[in-house]
């Protein structure tokens, strides 16, 4: 099963399980936002972790599914949408877990928590640019500032974790072994707070907080949209399935 859940103690971890790389095609993402709000929409329930199995934490959408049907974007950018937004509304505290890779997707996940703790091999990235895409720069930002997100979109560089938390985009840093207990006890502290304080402090932060993250991410899927139904994203997709170098026209040509 991509998502299942695991509860004890107040707390639910929401787990990505979908090898081989925790990609999550358009029905998988409306799974993850329906699994993050009937979960965090109960009572018995006052702190969420949401985790990943395998190689790494989350490598976003599925490319395949794309490149076979260029189409399949509307429902993509919905069910990411409806996903970065459940974990942001969620009305009880989010923490993100991040081992291995968190790229694309994964970093709308992580920058949609309330705080990040990650793993010493955990990595950071946008390769959307590469893969004939953006998106969840909003996400990115949100944890990373404004020139370090610039630059990351970009290129599509990763950085580490102690990259991450030298310039404040993750709370802490722990051995990967550790990594699940150490958030576990963290979140366990926070259920046992008052439940109606906690979900008035989250309303009250998200309340407070500058940016909104769901108005910027749905401003970038306009840009996303428009990406999408270009010839150079569509050479993107073809190359990286294919596993070669994508080749793109040399002049753009402005349709404005």
């Amino acid at each position: 099963m991509a998502i299942r859940t695991e509860e004890s103690d107040g707390v639910v971890e929401v787990v990505i399980d979908n090898p081989p790389v925790n990609a999550l095609d358009s029905a998988g993402w409306f799974t993850f936002a329906e699994t993050i709000r009937r979960e965090g929409g109960r009572s018995d329930v006052h702190c969420l972790v949401v985790r990943a199995e395998g190689r790494g934490f989350q490598a976003g959408v599925d490319i395949k599914e794309l490149q076979a049907d260029g189409t399949k974007i509307v429902d993509v950018n919905r069910g990411c949408y409806e996903s970065f937004a459940a974990v942001y509304d969620c009305p009880i505290p989010v923490i993100s877990a991040v081992h291995g890779y968190c790229i694309g997707g994964g970093i709308g996940i992580a920058g949609s928590s309330d705080f990040v703790v990650a793993s010493e091999d955990a990595t950071f990235a946008l390769t959307e640019i590469d893969r004939g895409a953006l998106g969840a720069a909003t996400h990115l930002m949100r944890m990373f500032g404004v020139q370090k997100t610039r630059r990351m979109l970009y290129t599509a560089e990763a950085i580490d974790a102690a990259e991450a938390l030298r310039i404040g985009g993750v709370e802490s840093v722990v051995p990967r072994e550790k990594l699940r207990d150490e958030v576990l006890t963290l979140a366990r502290t926070i259920a046992s707070k008052s439940p109606k304080a906690l979900r008035l402090a989250k309303w009250s932060l998200n309340g407070i907080e500058l940016l909104d993250p769901k108005e910027s991410y749905r401003y970038e899927q306009g840009f996303t949209l428009e990406l999408y139904t270009s010839p150079d994203s569509q050479e993107a997709r073809d190359a990286f399935v294919e596993k070669r170098q994508a080749e793109f026209g040399e002049k753009f040509e402005d349709e404005g």
